[in-house]
């Protein structure tokens, strides 16, 4: 019958012919027959199979041998051992030992005839040692998906233990090596269907042994990041995705060798089949997360990031390419670096993609915003470097807080904010504005923006620079440290660590953010007091012989705070039945001022200076306190008063605004006789808490002052209590500023409690700030009015929505007195003639470690591009004239007094010491750096504007305190997958 059937095959018939005699000696092998005819038919279809030229022939002898493998299971054992299998596998089939690419098909044919056989076990362990063997030799994807089939079909095939863990990592090579020559799109998709089908091999076994799941990652590791002729085999991104996933991953403890795999596939995001490899990145990405190598991760985004970013233009790989830019970001929460590296490129992209105007470049951008609105969330206070990102994206859809927040806390690389805290912003160099920053050491913006301001308030740092050690006051001397590193440290930004847990409020929690106009108040205060305690300023100046003994009188009980921050009023309350007037004088350092309710007038008649403070860090309705004789003892904020309406007869008053563009607009309070308007009037803090996120009309800061100057009408639950008639009375409660401070400290009261919904909210209404301020203030010793001029020289904004969050920065300028003077009349000090400051004064941004030029248009502009950014903290200077009220006068002696700074020796000597520590720190990360960057993989330009593998930015710790010290080749097989 062998005879017959090969004379067929040979013979020229049609194949449909052919096929027809076949079946009739398919049909006569159904019949018994002897066991020699059975192995000449068995060894005519193993020939037929393995050697046939056609198709046709393979199927012939395949159908062939099953039917003698089912009807003559015992010839078939007794033809398929282990001897014949060994030959087959290792010398080939035939005497010239042909090599067949079908043996791996025949063998799995084979094996389901013999499982129930006794040689079933012994052809298994062959098998075994067999596949291994043929792995390592590195056979092309059809050969590994032919094994893969085998394996698949018969898992008792499969390697076990050490030889399963070598059988997959020698696979995983083999994947390394396989390339697609061709670029028709049939066997490009063929190709991909093969490694498809290997890596469904892998998936299989690591599903069931785990075990072997670390060294293949391993051994991947190695080949990703090899060089040279390795770095063409890139075809990883269809290997399955359980690897990237579970214990293997995060067990695993690989340190730097990690970040050259991650590297090597952010070239491979290029290749547009390449549907796995953003998972495989994120999923690596996360590896090291969830074992801290956070420095590993840091050094990866920055040097990748643009790069990613850069792949958004091309459409075939824009998905995968936005995946893992939103994790490098989202995850990227310590430092606004990674995202501010993006903010050159975000402008054009947009642009690129509205132009292509399809359904991918739509979504992309959808993301893009979505991404850029939580960085700006995130990292807030960088009007400058935002303006054009904004306008970029001013017509795409903004996310609600709610989804801002779920994003950026579902990705953070941990949830320990303190794990994060040494990896600091890197800084190059110093900045160009020759300032300093203030490295955050956990939401401490708050008093990194104030301690700023004060910096820049020049009498009151060369005062405190001025000063001569003295351990009475610890605090003051470490403010002194701090001021002297921000005035002569070489670097770029400096750790306020050592001052920050000495001036730390005790109510403060540590890590969350706090409010900046409570810390500052908190900061004077301390201040005042521990001079006041250690008499060590009085001491100074009484030996000073620059100082007459009239001046060292009216010193001997001013600190530096009250000499620089402090100002009185004058609080009188009037009897309405007996007309009694009770007065109290009290100091204050800082003035609260409130916003007027919607439906209430910006400013009310009233013919007296008026400051009623709020207190802004309860926000909860007060009684009036009850009227005292004395002052107070040290400088404060006024309790909050409550609104009244009506006015002593007493003299005209305004406050008047000097505009940025020299436009004068006084704001008169008018006089209207003895008339008292009895009428009860709510709260401010209630009245305005209804109006949170702005209201018609822009506010002026003069128009706060000027509601406040108007007087407060205490009735019904707030009636006053008369010593005179000694009952409740109606009565009337008016403040004069009885002497001004030279820093005049401005708070906009902007957090309100709303006692409907039971939350603080914010008011975001746009607040114009002038440069220039024209006050007029009551004096006893001036028997009338003295205008007072004051110059803007610091604004503190706040970026948020509440007060609980959100990000503090600061604009500064130097402050100096001008030459505008005026005249006393008839014991009136008339109104100072005066100009503007000029508007090419240098203002700077102080945004914790940065710092950068600014001008009085950002200041003025800031909410009305960035509505949640709103000014907070004013700084007013005063400016020195020729008065006659010595009293005005007092700050500037302090700097006439002092003249230019010198600081201490010891002071100075640490200075340098940490100058010269910091120049050593830079020579060696720049060392580190250079080997770090030489060692990267490089990867040909695909934007040239975006690509940049090399950064040259610098890392910097530093503090201060008496201690201180690739893919992208133009054939296919280069491209991966």
């Amino acid at each position: 019958m062998d005879k017959i059937l090969e004379a067929v095959m040979m013979s020229s018939y049609p194949n449909n012919v052919k096929q027809g005699l076949v079946r009739r000696v398919i049909e006569a092998a159904k019949q018994p027959m002897d066991s020699e005819q059975c192995w000449s038919m068995l060894e005519l279809s193993t020939k037929l199979f393995l050697l046939g030229e056609t198709k046709f022939k393979r199927e012939i002898g395949k159908e062939i041998l099953e039917v003698y493998g089912h009807y003559h299971p015992e010839e078939f054992e007794e033809f398929f051992n282990v001897r014949f299998l060994l030959s087959l596998l290792q010398e080939g089939y035939g005497p010239l030992g042909k090599r067949s690419l079908y043996v791996f098909d025949y063998v799995s044919l084979g094996l389901q005839f013999v499982l129930e056989s006794p040689s079933a076990s012994s052809i298994f362990s062959l098998l075994r040692i067999e596949v291994l063997r043929k792995v390592c030799e590195r056979p092309g994807p059809k050969q590994c998906v032919k094994i893969g089939k085998l394996l698949t079909q018969h898992p008792q095939c499969v390697p076990t233990g050490k030889h399963q863990i070598l059988f997959c990592q020698q696979l995983i090579r083999c994947i390394g090596q396989f390339q697609c020559i061709s670029e028709g799109e049939d066997d490009i998709m063929e190709f991909l269907e093969h490694v498809n089908k290997v890596s469904a091999l892998l998936q299989k076994i690591w599903r069931a042994q785990t075990s072997s799941i670390l060294p293949s990652l391993k051994e991947l590791f190695i080949i990703i990041s090899s060089t040279g002729k390795g770095e063409k085999n890139k075809s990883w991104g269809l290997t399955p995705l359980e690897i990237t996933s579970g214990e293997g991953c995060i067990r695993l403890n690989v340190v730097l060798a990690m970040l050259f795999p991650c590297s090597r596939m952010i070239d491979w995001v290029s290749w547009p089949l390449g549907k796995n490899i953003d998972k495989w990145i994120i999923a690596l990405l996360k590896g090291l997360a969830a074992v801290k190598k956070f420095s590993i991760l840091i050094e990866f985004t920055l040097s990748k990031i643009e790069k990613v970013f850069s792949k958004l233009l091309y459409p075939v790989v824009r998905e995968g390419a936005a995946s893992v830019l939103q994790y490098m970001l989202l995850s990227f929460q310590h430092s606004h670096e990674a995202f501010h590296l993006l903010l050159p490129h975000v402008p054009r992209l947009v642009a690129s993609l509205k132009k292509e105007d399809s359904n991918s470049a739509v979504c992309c951008l959808e993301k893009l915003a979505e991404l850029i609105h939580c960085m700006f969330f995130r990292f807030s206070g960088f009007p400058d470097l935002y303006e054009s990102v904004m306008e970029a994206v001013k017509d795409l859809p903004i996310p609600n807080e709610d989804r801002i927040k779920h994003l950026l806390g579902q990705n953070a690389w941990t949830s320990q904010k303190n794990e994060l805290a040494c990896f600091y912003p890197r800084l190059a160099s110093k900045s160009d504005t020759g300032k300093i920053g203030l490295i955050n050491l956990g939401n401490t913006c708050y008093m990194n923006s104030i301690i700023q301001a004060l910096f820049m308030a020049s009498d009151f740092r060369h005062s405190v620079l001025n000063l001569a050690e003295n351990n009475c006051q610890p605090l003051m001397t470490k403010l002194q440290w701090l001021f002297a590193f921000l005035e002569h440290s070489q670097r770029p930004a400096i750790s306020p660590e050592s001052f920050l847990s000495a001036s730390w409020p005790p109510w403060f929690n540590r890590g969350a953010q706090q409010d900046c106009s409570e810390y500052l108040k908190y900061l004077l205060d301390r201040l005042h007091e521990e001079e006041k305690t250690g008499k060590r300023i009085y001491q100074r100046l009484q030996e000073s012989s620059l100082m007459s003994r009239a001046d060292e009188c009216r010193y001997l009980n001013k600190t530096l705070i009250e000499k620089m921050f402090g100002g009185k009023m004058m609080t009188k309350i009037r009897c309405l039945k007996c007309l009694n007037v009770s007065r109290r004088e009290e100091v204050f350092t800082d003035l609260s001022l409130a916003f007027p309710p919607v439906d209430k007038p910006t400013h009310r008649p009233s013919s007296a200076s008026v400051f009623p403070v709020e207190e802004i860090g309860a926000q909860v309705i007060e009684t009036p306190v009850k009227p005292q004789s004395q002052a107070t003892g040290s400088p404060t904020r006024r309790q909050r008063k409550h609104h009244v309406s009506g006015e002593f007869p007493t003299q005209l008053m305004s406050v008047e605004t000097l505009g940025p563009v020299g436009q004068q607009g006084p704001f008169h309070v008018r006089h209207e006789g003895d008339r008292v308007d009895t009428e009860t009037v709510k709260d401010p803090v209630l009245a305005f808490g209804e109006q949170t996120y702005g209201s018609l009309g822009s506010r002026s800061v003069p128009d706060l002052i000027n509601y406040f100057l108007s007087p407060e009408m205490l009735t019904e639950e707030n009636k006053y209590h008369c010593e005179k008639c000694a009952s409740l009375q109606d009565a009337e409660k008016v403040a004069e500023l009885t002497e001004g401070p030279h820093y005049l400290v401005l708070t906009l009261l902007r957090f309100s409690f709303d006692l409907r919904t039971m939350r603080r909210k914010k008011i975001l209404d746009n607040v114009s700030i002038p440069l220039v301020l024209n006050l007029k203030n009551t004096s006893a010793s001036c028997n009338g009015f003295v205008s007072l001029v004051y110059d803007l020289c610091s604004v503190v904004v706040h970026s948020g929505v509440s007060s609980e969050s959100g990000h503090y920065y600061c604009y500064a300028r130097e402050c100096a007195d001008t030459s505008a003077e005026g005249h006393a009349r008839d014991g009136v000090q008339k109104a100072t003639m005066v100009k503007p400051l000029d508007l090419e004064i240098q203002w700077y941004l102080f945004n914790d470690t940065r710092v950068s030029f600014s001008s009085f248009e950002s200041v003025s502009n800031v909410t009305s591009f960035f509505p949640k950014d709103t000014a907070y903290v004013l700084f007013y200077r005063q400016r020195s004239g020729k008065q006659s009220c010595v009293a005005h006068e007092a700050a500037a002696d302090v700097v006439r007094i002092h003249g230019e700074p010198s600081p201490d020796k010891d002071l100075m000597e640490a200075i340098s010491k940490d100058n010269i520590l910091y120049l050593q720190e830079q020579e060696k990360e720049a060392r580190n750096r250079t080997a770090y960057i030489s060692a990267l993989p490089r990867s040909p330009l695909w934007w040239k504007d975006c690509e940049r593998d090399d950064d040259d930015d610098e890392s910097s710790s530093g503090g201060y305190g008496p201690a201180a010290g690739g893919g992208g080749s133009g054939s296919f097989h280069g491209l991966v997958f």
